[in-house]
């Protein structure tokens, strides 16, 4: 895709974003309150950029590597950093001059290419150097940037803070704040190969960042922390962290060679680091098996995963190691799977916004599936479908001129709950061993595999495994909007049998008719239930199924699976309406039991069985003894003239 189309590209991650679709289980208002302050933050910082498009000026290079080299004292008053930053770069056409976004408030001393020094100018946000020849096409070469100053704070990217009294740093670039406090590509268009990162800070903190860790070295007062990432990433995925930290470490995998460790390494503010938080993030294992399990390994699993404490709230899904500002299990869960959707395969633009965000929310109902059990999964989605019907419209996929709005890329019932049961229903779709291994077929296409994903890209992979086209679902559930009501109306046929009658209305004139297969219970008397799948295509459709008992309600959808609201169910069947009108008595009953009907209906037979479906005995009376029957319950079938209902009675 040419760069201009990845315009806001991928990344708002807003992770921040993340919590609120979790919390529907037990942490509901906790996240829900977290939530909320984290996006009124992300969204001031995002207005602010609303102007901010494809910088012309850097689409002519591709990045490849960059060493970066930080120094940076917490105990400073102002958010201070200097900094050592060689970058190599491929032209992917003929240059004179490369151009990285860098905040001008960052004063560069020199710049240098083979130890011979570079001329360059700084402004509007932009560091323009220019090279000793033309750089052709296809060509590389390596540029070293030395510079320091005091970042700008009005984005929020490099932030000095203090937790309990002690001075702490850390950064949250998304969407546009790496060019805040290094030089960069920020556009959202290229990933980095890979880069090496050194942080400088006095002896009494430690420096966190992504990748894995190299070498610790002290001299002075200082020590020189070195981690390396060997995994394409975006500038905006790249994080430092600085304080006081205290670490908490565990091991993921399963130890075999399919599933060899791999370390979870934490990093907590002192005052954090006790039992309470120790055992909340112990959780990060069970999740990261069920992910592996169901969308392949950890994708950065020669590295690590971890978890670094700031001061956000919410957290942000910093490649290999996430910023958390609280360790809620669903914030857990939601930011371990951004490492898979949204780091991995990561969003082609902003109207694409859902590949990152509503898969990523996804996964964090997978783990309450997986590990909380099935009703609170369905407790789950029921949190998601009522908020995404609140209101009636709204699609998945946003128009250009939605894609300008912040508020709109980072909607938390459109992009977030509504990508994630849309998911869902892709999954009830396709059924899950075709939804999970085009999922993983997804995240390993090697086109788009730590790069950019539109899209098509995703409904391609479903199709191919699905084996037919989902046109008129991504029509209906993505492009379009709304939502689809049902009316079911059942009529009992007679023994082993009922008609089931559908018909729909939609929430927004976009959709004429929501395709789907819909699943709906029957139930009878004593607790039984039936569960039959239909696909509805048409108003008005008709399917007669089997039931083995005599249908005295209907549920429709009981787990969930679909989008939809203000739906209706009704017996209107002629056995219901003869069970309403038939009354025994006494019930329970010491010896004898009597039947009332209408003056119309002819009483035929009465049968009458144990729990076991066995006949004990059949009358032809509408007055009759049971005093040969043991205690408990039995059930009677009484057959009319207007035909054969079942009750229940307990034989005292």
């Amino acid at each position: 895709m040419p760069p201009k189309s990845y315009n806001l590209q991928k990344m708002k991650k807003i992770t921040l974003s993340l919590l609120i679709l979790f919390g529907v289980i037990g942490f509901a208002q906790t996240d829900n309150n977290e939530f909320e302050r984290m996006v009124e933050a992300e969204m001031k910082s995002a207005s602010s950029l609303q102007n901010l498009r494809v910088n012309p000026n850097t689409q002519n290079y591709d990045v490849t590597y960059h060493e970066l080299r930080f120094t940076v004292n917490p105990n400073n008053t102002t958010p201070y950093i200097s900094g050592v930053v060689k970058t190599t770069f491929t032209a992917l056409s003929n240059m004179n001059v490369v151009t990285f976004d860098m905040a001008t408030a960052l004063a560069v001393s020199s710049v240098t290419m083979n130890s011979t020094s570079l001329t360059f100018n700084q402004s509007n946000y932009e560091l323009n150097i220019n090279l000793p020849s033309t750089l052709t096409t296809g060509n590389s070469a390596t540029v070293e940037i030395t510079y320091a100053g005091s970042p700008p704070q009005a984005e929020g990217g490099f932030t000095r803070s203090t937790h309990s009294g002690t001075p702490v740093i850390y950064t949250l670039s998304e969407p546009f704040g790496a060019r805040d406090w290094w030089p960069c590509k920020q556009d959202l268009n290229d990933k980095i190969a890979s880069f090496d990162i050194y942080i400088t800070c006095p002896n009494t903190y430690i420096g966190v960042s992504n990748g894995l860790l190299q070498s610790s070295v002290t001299s002075g007062g200082n020590t020189t922390r070195h981690f390396r990432h060997n995994y394409p990433i975006p500038a905006y995925l790249i994080s430092l962290n600085v304080t006081n930290y205290t670490t908490y470490n565990i091991q993921a995998g399963l130890g075999t060679v399919e599933s060899p460790f791999f370390p979870i390494n934490n990093y907590l503010y002192p005052e954090s680091n006790n039992t309470t938080n120790r055992n909340a993030l112990d959780v990060t294992v069970p999740i990261m098996n069920v992910f592996e399990e169901k969308f392949g390994p950890y994708p950065y699993r020669n590295e690590q995963y971890g978890h670094v404490q700031f001061g956000w709230g919410g957290g942000m899904e910093h490649a290999t190691m996430s910023s958390m500002g609280s360790w809620g299990r669903s914030l857990i869960a939601h930011e371990l799977g951004h490492q898979w959707f949204g780091n991995k395969v990561t969003c082609g633009s902003w109207k694409d916004i859902w590949l990152n965000e509503g898969l990523t929310e996804y996964t964090a109902g997978i783990m309450v599936e997986e590990l909380d059990g099935d009703a609170s999964f369905v407790s789950w989605k029921n949190g998601k479908i009522t908020n995404i019907t609140s209101q009636t419209g709204g699609a998945l996929y946003l128009t250009d001129a939605e894609a300008l709005n912040v508020g709109r890329i980072f909607s938390s019932r459109l992009s977030y709950n509504k990508g994630s049961m849309v998911t869902h229903m892709l999954r009830w779709v396709m059924g899950d061993a075709n939804f999970f291994l085009a999922l993983r077929n997804y995240l390993n296409d090697t086109n788009l595999a730590y790069a950019y994903a539109q899209t098509n890209d995703l409904k391609g992979h479903l199709e191919a495994v699905h084996g037919s086209n989902l046109d008129e679902f991504f029509n209906d559930w993505v492009y379009m909007q709304g939502y689809p009501s049902y009316a079911l109306a059942v009529q009992t046929l007679g023994t082993g049998q009922a008609r089931i009658t559908v018909n729909q209305t939609q929430s927004h004139s976009s959709v004429a008719f929501f395709e789907m297969p819909l699943e709906i219970r029957l139930t009878g008397a004593g607790g039984l239930t039936h569960d039959v799948v239909v696909n509805n295509t048409v108003n008005n459709q008709q399917f007669v199924v089997p039931v083995p008992f005599l249908v005295t309600g209907v549920i429709f959808d009981p787990n969930k699976h679909i989008i939809s609201s203000s739906n209706s169910t009704t017996l209107s069947n002629n056995s219901f309406e003869l069970e309403e009108a038939i009354s025994v008595y006494p019930n329970p009953a010491n010896d004898e039991l009597h039947i009332m009907m209408p003056t119309t209906t002819q009483l035929e037979k009465v049968e009458i069985y144990n729990t076991l479906g066995q006949l004990l005995a059949t009358h032809q009376m509408a007055d009759f003894r049971i005093d040969n029957l043991s205690s408990g319950m039995h059930v009677m079938k009484i057959t009319t003239s207007e035909g054969a209902i079942h009750k229940n009675f307990i034989k005292k």
